[in-house]
């Protein structure tokens, strides 16, 4: 099992990010969308909290993300 500290999910968590900031979305912003508290994001970004795969798959449609997309790129 990949740990939150593996290159593999630090890639997906860099993507979502990185998507998150291009499109000027605040953590609070995305937090609201998601119906939880601006930590919860902070806490994903820095690795404090791993998401599990329906976050996941929230979190980057919300973000116009294709989920399909970014697990491709890390296998």
């Amino acid at each position: 099992m990949a740990s939150i500290y593996s290159e593999k999910y630090q890639f997906v968590i860099h993507t979502l990010k990185e998507a998150r900031i291009k499109q000027n979305i605040t953590q609070e912003k995305l937090a609201q969308a998601l119906n939880r508290p601006q930590s919860f994001i902070a806490k994903v970004e820095s690795g404090e909290r791993r998401l599990d795969v329906v976050e996941f798959v929230h979190i980057a449609r919300l973000l116009s993300l294709n989920p399909e997309a970014v697990i491709k790129k890390i296998k």
